[in-house]
């Protein structure tokens, strides 16, 4: 794996964009929302869930 500093400058500067649109996606998503998205642990288990309504963890037992 290359380190940070291997980057060219063209490269950093696209990263900070990115990271700049996608913080702004999520603060929009947010607004509309009405509250803010979990984050961490918490997102994956939302995230988790399928139609069926059983989280990761729970299909793990059956």
């Amino acid at each position: 794996m290359a380190s940070p500093k291997s980057q060219t400058a063209k490269g950093r500067q696209s990263s900070q964009e990115f990271k700049k649109q996608a913080a702004a996606e999520e603060q929009k998503v947010e607004r509309a929302k009405g509250s803010p998205l979990k984050k961490g642990a918490e997102r994956f288990e939302e995230r988790s869930k399928s139609a069926d309504g059983k989280s990761a963890g729970e299909k793990q037992v059956d």
